[in-house]
C-alpha cells in the first residue's frame, strides 16, 4: 500500500467533503500519522472510512469526524484540554498539536495502555493518559479550556459542564440510536451556556454514561 497516497485520498475523498476546509486541521492530517495509531493488524485499513475496533470491543472514531471534531474546537496554542475516551490516542495526539497540555482520561486499561504506548511512541509530550471513568468529567485537572468527548452521551452531564472555564468550549456525540447530534457548548458564564449543533453522527456510549432518568433536579 502506498501510504502516503492512501493518506491524501482520505483526506481529499472523505474529510474535505466533510466541510472540514481548515488548512491548519488537514495539515496536521498529515503529520501525524494515523497508522501510527491503530492496531498492528488493521493498518492497512488506517485511512478507511471506518471504526475500526479496539481491545474489548470498542472502536475508534470515523476520520472524518476526528477531523470535524477538531476544526470545530479550534484549539489553541495557550489551552488546557481534556479528553475523554483516549481510545487509540490518535485523535489525542491531534488535539496536543494545537493545545499546550491534554489529559485524556481513559477506563478501559488495556486501551489506557494502548494510548499511552502510541503517544509516547510518536514523541508526544504535552499529553498524558490517566486510567480512570470520565463520564462525569474529571474535576482534578478543572476547569479545563476545551473539553472533547470521544464517545456518546444521552445528555451532558451538569458536572461536566460546570469543568469548563468561561469561554471554555465542550464537544460531545449526544443522544442515542438512529442519530445522534455532535454539539460544540461554549460557557458564557457561570450559569449560561450556549449550544451549536454541528453535524449528525451515531457513535457508541461512553461507559457508565449517565441516562436523563438518572439525573437530580
Amino acid at each position: 500500500m502506498n501510504i502516503e497516497k492512501a493518506r491524501f485520498n482520505m483526506i481529499e475523498q472523505q474529510i474535505r467533503p466533510w466541510d472540514v476546509l481548515d488548512l491548519d486541521v488537514l495539515g496536521l492530517l498529515s503529520i501525524v500519522k494515523r497508522e501510527n495509531f491503530v492496531p498492528a493488524e488493521y493498518r492497512d485499513l488506517a485511512f478507511a472510512d471506518l471504526e475500526l475496533p479496539l481491545p474489548g470491543g470498542r472502536k475508534m472514531l470515523f476520520p472524518r469526524v476526528e477531523a470535524r471534531v477538531l476544526q470545530e474546537l479550534a484549539v489553541k496554542k495557550h489551552e488546557n484540554v481534556l479528553v475523554i475516551g483516549a481510545g487509540s490516542g490518535y485523535l489525542t495526539a491531534l488535539i496536543a498539536h494545537r493545545a499546550l497540555h491534554v489529559t485524556a482520561v481513559e477506563i478501559d486499561p488495556a486501551i489506557a495502555k494502548f494510548a499511552a504506548d502510541n503517544l509516547r511512541e510518536n514523541a508526544v509530550t504535552n499529553a498524558e493518559v490517566v486510567l480512570g471513568d470520565g463520564s462525569l468529567g474529571w474535576p482534578d485537572k478543572a476547569p479545563y479550556d476545551v473539553i472533547c468527548v470521544a464517545g456518546g452521551l444521552p445528555v451532558v452531564p451538569q458536572q461536566m459542564l460546570e469543568q469548563l472555564k468561561i469561554g471554555g468550549r465542550l464537544s460531545a456525540f449526544v443522544g442515542g440510536r438512529p442519530v445522534m447530534k455532535a454539539q460544540v457548548i461554549t460557557r458564557i458564564d457561570e450559569k449560561q451556556y450556549r449550544v451549536a449543533d454541528v453535524f449528525e453522527t451515531y457513535v457508541d456510549h461512553l461507559v457508565n454514561a449517565m441516562e436523563p432518568s438518572r439525573f437530580k433536579f
